[in-house]
């Protein structure tokens, strides 16, 4: 090959291998993975009875593949989840992680449109585990109420963690 064929040929394959890119669907691209979208946002999360419990931040990340919090207590813990729509498994999974626990859940939407996960918690001082659930439930007013209880005894759930989600104020 000349030069100037060289050239042209390279310069076809690229233009092709961009059309091809652009037109591609994105990995994560179906409506499975948007489910969970309505947790993502920066919010300032009180408990039933109106006291401040903390500040949460989920964002998307990896292409609108991953969803990740970053958790801040009013008393100072923190946590970090990661969650994913699992499409071999057909469900949503959480993985938690704060200095003394994990959780680790998957589940999916119920018929209401709330986001239910069951799985485990572990407390790693203790080396204990136990049933755990959570529930994500958009609220007509746009805030979340996220609801966590975990079984101890077998069958007999306990309420863990409630918290009203609110969008945080700009700035």
């Amino acid at each position: 090959m000349t030069g100037k064929r060289v050239v042209i040929s390279a310069a076809l394959l690229l233009l092709g291998t961009s059309v091809f890119a652009s037109t591609a669907a994105p990995p994560c691209g179906s409506s499975e993975y948007r489910e969970f979208d309505f947790w993502l946002g920066e919010w300032q999360v009180q408990t039933p009875d109106g006291r401040h419990a903390g500040s949460n931040s989920i964002v998307s990340a990896q292409a609108g593949c991953l969803l990740v919090e970053n958790w801040r207590g009013a008393r100072g813990s923190t946590g970090t989840s990661m969650n994913y729509f699992d499409p071999v498994a057909q469900r949503w999974r959480q993985l938690w992680v704060s200095p003394g626990v994990i959780i680790d859940i998957a589940g999916g939407l119920t018929p209401e449109g709330a986001m239910r996960l069951t799985g485990t918690i572990v407390y790693l001082g203790e080396n204990a585990e136990f049933p755990f659930r959570g529930t994500w439930s958009e609220q007509d007013d746009g805030s979340v109420i996220q609801f966590f209880e975990e079984a101890r005894n077998p069958d007999d759930w306990q309420p863990w963690f409630r918290g009203i989600y609110r969008r945080a104020e700009p700035g």
